[in-house]
């Protein structure tokens, strides 16, 4: 079974379905992501835009998920956790704003937009307990 995922407009997953690998294998036995596209493309319209995804991330990253956006310039799905982070190219990951302090701690959205928050560890919350 092959998994793909259904992209909106500004290439967020809205869905994923799966496809019998029947219908992606070409007349060599060999899989094509174009083969899948194109039968979904009948199924749900040939204006929708699909991508292979990997249930076992075999490839593009992650397993894609609803809200996950497909990043075309690493050809990878990815989830954005909070408004305020970035995607590193580095890392072809999505980073908080500023870096997690030594430590055990979360991120509150909350607390980084807050105006009072203190610069060098605003946003990231040290886990009750720890030290």
């Amino acid at each position: 079974m092959a998994h793909f995922a259904k992209l909106d407009e500004n290439n967020i997953v809205i869905d994923v379905v799966v496809v019998d690998n029947s219908e992606i294998t070409d007349e060599d036995g060999n899989e094509s992501e174009a083969l899948g596209v194109s039968f979904l493309q009948g199924l749900f319209g040939a204006d929708t835009i699909w991508k292979q995804t990997s249930y076992n991330s075999s490839f593009r990253g992650s397993y894609a998920g609803i809200g996950y956006e497909y990043r075309q310039d690493v050809d990878k799905f990815v989830f954005k956790p909070f408004p305020s982070w970035s995607f590193s190219t580095v890392t072809e990951d999505y980073e908080a704003p500023i870096p997690r302090p030594d430590g055990q701690y979360i991120w509150h959205e909350d607390a980084y937009q807050a105006d009072t928050a203190d610069p060098k560890t605003a946003g990231w919350e040290l886990i009750e307990g720890t030290i």
